[in-house]
């Protein structure tokens, strides 16, 4: 499980946003939901009936982040990692160790897998 700490994901979580990367994801009803285009790579999955935040992806698919609230056990994941740390605010900090990455490092990162 990881962190994001750039602005969108503050604006779109009301705090940092907590997810686990996914391999693959199996959506059972596409139509029930809704999309928001946040950049020109990502986008922002949502429930259009309740409009509880799903899980963010690359437009082209490469990677996929499920919301930590989206899991019935979130405690069965171990907090790992935080990216665009160098958009941290200075109001928080976490205790675990985790593995830190800055945006150019984690947009770097992912270019790598056909973003």
């Amino acid at each position: 499980m990881g962190v994001c700490h750039c602005g969108m994901c503050r604006r779109w979580s009301g705090g940092v946003f907590m997810a686990v990367e996914c391999e693959s994801l199996e959506i059972g009803d596409e139509a029930a939901l809704g999309v928001y285009r946040s950049s020109e790579y990502g986008e922002r999955v949502f429930c259009r009936t309740c409009g509880s935040s799903l899980f963010w992806r690359m437009q082209d698919g490469s990677h996929v982040a499920a919301c930590l609230s989206a899991f019935d056990d979130p405690s069965r994941f171990r907090f790992t990692s935080e990216i665009y740390i160098d958009e941290k605010p200075a109001t928080y900090a976490f205790a675990n160790d985790t593995r830190k990455m800055t945006g150019s490092e984690f947009l770097a990162s992912v270019a790598g897998e056909g973003a």
